[in-house]
């Protein structure tokens, strides 16, 4: 499927996304930490097959967006408005919001932020309380490597650059995340982590839009018991459980499936301008196997 590729300035910096379908039902989602929209795009296509406008959005410092060199440009909390900004320069009143890892947290501070421009959530693998350690251990040597080793990162991230785009998102998407400037890089790293993770859990406990919650088991970054008391807090949300980290990438019928019917019902009535509710989840609070045999 073809896309369309643009670029609106947010704060004196470009940001980057990618238009998938037409039409109305517009779902923004959002990739994880260093990594960009390309890893995404199967997604994309799946459900803008199914009647929705999807928009990939590269956050400031990933993909093609501009990469400022100070850590304050990097929070999760304010990657939120560039979201918000990115409605504006669609026209769009609202959207069903979403995204992996970095991209789930931040689709929950712009609920947070904004309940009234976002109509639903699609949370993939949220890193909440029980991540925290498994995080600090994973990018605090990530964040000293780029900081003290920068003039060896610099060659290798410049060789990286020149590697062509392969035919997967995927693989694209982790090659363009090793590529980045280490200096940006760094400030990226130093941003996200002295910034707030994700809401407070009193402020999720009043996330009334509908919100579909996916999560694997056995990941340290990602665990799954973040993901139940997740759905647990959220007043109106229901929890799929995939079978792994890959299956949404390599074998995504199944949950593109979850997420299209969520969509559905997300669209289904109107946005509560004329003062009619917004739509609930059939199945909220429970967990669903989205067809598992």
């Amino acid at each position: 499927m073809t896309f369309q590729s643009s670029s609106f300035i947010y704060g004196g910096d470009r940001l980057v996304y990618d238009s998938y379908g037409e039409g109305d039902r517009l779902l923004v989602y959002l990739h994880g930490l260093l990594i960009d929209s390309e890893i995404n795009r199967g997604i994309a296509e799946a459900l803008a097959a199914r009647g929705n406008r999807v928009v990939l959005l590269d956050l400031l410092g990933h993909g093609r967006s501009d990469k400022p060199h100070h850590a304050a440009a990097y929070r999760m909390d304010t990657y939120a408005s560039q979201v918000f900004a990115l409605l504006d320069e669609l026209g769009a009143n609202d959207a069903v919001v979403g995204g992996m890892s970095l991209g789930a947290n931040v689709s929950l501070f712009a609920a947070t932020q904004q309940p009234d421009r976002v109509r639903g959530l699609v949370i993939e693998m949220p890193v909440l309380e029980r991540a925290v350690p498994s995080a600090a251990l994973l990018f605090v040597p990530l964040l000293l490597l780029v900081h003290y080793a920068q003039p060896l990162l610099r060659v290798t991230s410049a060789a990286l650059r020149r590697v062509p785009t392969t035919r997967f998102g995927s693989l694209n998407s982790f090659v363009h995340a090793a590529s980045l400037p280490p200096d940006s890089m760094a400030a990226l790293l130093h941003g996200i982590l002295v910034g707030p993770v994700s809401p407070t859990q009193e402020e999720r406990s009043r996330i009334a839009v509908p919100a579909l919650v996916l999560a694997h088991s056995n990941d340290l970054l990602h665990p799954f018991n973040d993901a139940v008391n997740l759905a647990a807090q959220l007043p109106n949300a229901t929890l799929v459980r995939a079978r792994s980290p890959l299956e949404l990438r390599l074998r995504p019928k199944r949950l593109t499936d979850a997420i299209a019917h969520f969509l559905d019902d997300a669209w289904a009535t109107p946005d509560g301008a004329d003062g009619e509710a917004r739509p609930t989840l059939k199945g909220t609070k429970s967990e669903s196997r989205a067809g598992t045999p």
